[in-house]
């Protein structure tokens, strides 16, 4: 497992499309004030921590897991009430959102926009991705980081996570 590691962590992704324009570096600076390095640390923009769901104690370390004792609010449904659930969702690298999609650990949301969007936390909230079957509305709790800045500040940061 561990040469498995070395060899996927080896790999490189393929260049991103988009230009590490004014914009984008505005949204690195947004990035580092909002203390995103915090969980999502470069190089690899991720610590490779586990954060805790609702219902885990953030102190308990099982096995070897590195334990990052900080909430987001995810839906705790897939970390708690599934066959390999653990109680904890691991930090995912922000390298290559630029061709990735369906963000979220449920694949609930399709693009930055909307995970910027604090509708997303309503009930009346029409996922733009995975919604569950039989389900038309309902929110997409969790991660309000980013939430409360101005939609230029919004835009900064996207074409700054695009370019990773």
């Amino acid at each position: 497992m561990y040469a498995l590691a070395l060899y996927l962590y080896s790999l490189e992704q393929p260049a991103s499309p988009h230009p590490l324009d004014e914009r984008a570096r505005r949204g690195g600076e947004i990035f580092a004030r909002e203390g995103c390095p915090d969980c999502h640390t470069p190089p690899l923009y991720t610590s490779n921590e586990v954060v805790p769901v609702d219902g885990v104690d953030a102190g308990a370390r099982p096995g070897r897991l590195d334990v990052l004792p900080r909430r987001v609010g995810t839906d705790s449904s897939l970390a708690l009430r599934t066959r390999k659930g653990t109680g904890y969702y691991k930090i995912p690298t922000l390298r290559g959102l630029w061709y990735r999609g369906l963000y979220e650990h449920s694949g609930s949301v399709s693009s930055l926009e909307d995970w910027f969007d604090p509708r997303r936390l309503r009930d009346d909230y029409v996922p733009t991705g995975f919604r569950g079957r039989g389900v038309a509305r309902r929110a997409v709790p969790g991660h309000r980081f980013g939430l409360g800045l101005d939609a230029e500040e919004k835009q900064a940061l996207i074409a700054f996570l695009r370019t990773l």
